[in-house]
């Protein structure tokens, strides 16, 4: 391609000549500057138009946009309803898992003075009285379902920290039974109760202040519960006698043992093997005299003791042996 460029009658023609490919090279040139200029007459006039709210400018800028505009309203819409479903089945079970909540504080002893004070989230979930139809907000706005979602997470948190609140206490008391003397330490029935009787010895009535449990020398003594060995001595009416604190002034006592199985100040827990059966001290046979003692007071094991009431003494093979 030529271009002839002649300038007056006298002037030397210039003749300029062209490639192809020099020509789609300005082509495309020509295109990017047009389409670079139409964006930014757009971002700058017809976007400012429409915001600014321009006579003539924003109705085109609508026009032009009107389908967009719709498609991205249904868009944002079509996920605003499907979020509202899901956080609608999530408030479902939210609830649910408050009426658990406090279910398992009530088991665990909680009161509702001791989930938080009065106007809080935690007394308010803890009021008498609620209930009825659950009604989820129908195609919520972008607010209301921030406003739904902000709630979520705050019942969440209380929920999380009474199941964290519960889990302690419940975990508390686990460790109070533990503590509590209500194994029985040996394997067998018992022989003597609690209570007043003809002592073996000299035939008075007096108080014997704990269980016999009749049984073979050697015969394991398993501790009654959790505690601190705080008594392994020689006793001049108990023999060989261990004691065992579990704390809050309660205490064990195993008499007329043959031999120890733990030393003095030992840890030991429920179960655990402790000391065996003898003949040792004021005794008239092999047995263990077991004993609980509340602030050194005496009581009655087989209230502590797991089935309450002591079982039977065999009649075959037994005889009757006590301190």
């Amino acid at each position: 391609m030529q271009l002839l460029i002649t300038h007056g009658s006298l002037a030397r023609t210039r003749v300029l000549q062209f490639q192809r490919w020099q020509l789609a090279l300005a082509g495309l040139l020509l295109t990017a500057a047009l389409m670079l200029l139409s964006g930014t007459i757009y971002h700058f006039v017809f976007l400012k138009a429409a915001r600014e709210g321009w006579p003539v400018v924003s109705l085109l800028v609508r026009l032009i946009v009107r389908d967009e505009i719709a498609q991205r309203d249904r868009f944002m819409r079509e996920n605003l309803d499907a979020m509202a479903q899901k956080v609608g089945e999530v408030q479902a079970k939210v609830i649910k898992l408050e009426a658990m909540g406090e279910r398992v504080s009530g088991l665990a002893g909680l009161k509702a003075e001791d989930l938080g004070p009065p106007g809080t989230a935690a007394s308010a979930a803890t009021a008498g009285g609620r209930g009825g139809r659950y009604l989820p907000v129908v195609s919520p706005n972008l607010e209301q379902l921030q406003g739904l979602v902000s709630g979520l997470d705050e019942a969440t948190d209380f929920s999380t920290d009474l199941f964290t609140l519960v889990e302690s206490r419940l975990l508390e008391s686990r460790l109070k039974a533990l503590m509590i003397p209500s194994a029985p330490p040996v394997d067998g029935p018992v022989g003597s109760g609690f209570g007043f009787r003809r002592d073996p010895f000299n035939g008075r009535h007096a108080l014997h202040t704990g269980l016999d449990f009749p049984n073979d020398t050697g015969t394991a003594i398993h501790a009654a519960a959790g505690g601190m060995v705080v008594a392994r001595e020689w006793h001049a009416e108990y023999g060989q006698m261990l004691e065992i604190d579990h704390g809050n002034g309660l205490v064990t006592r195993y008499a007329h043992c043959s031999e120890f199985a733990v030393p003095l100040g030992a840890l030991v827990k429920r179960g655990q093997l402790v000391a065996r059966v003898g003949n040792t001290g004021r005794s008239t046979g092999a047995h263990l005299h077991f004993e609980v003692l509340v602030d050194g007071v005496p009581q009655d094991p087989a209230r502590f003791l797991a089935g309450a009431a002591p079982p039977p003494l065999e009649a075959a093979g037994r005889r009757l042996v006590r301190r």
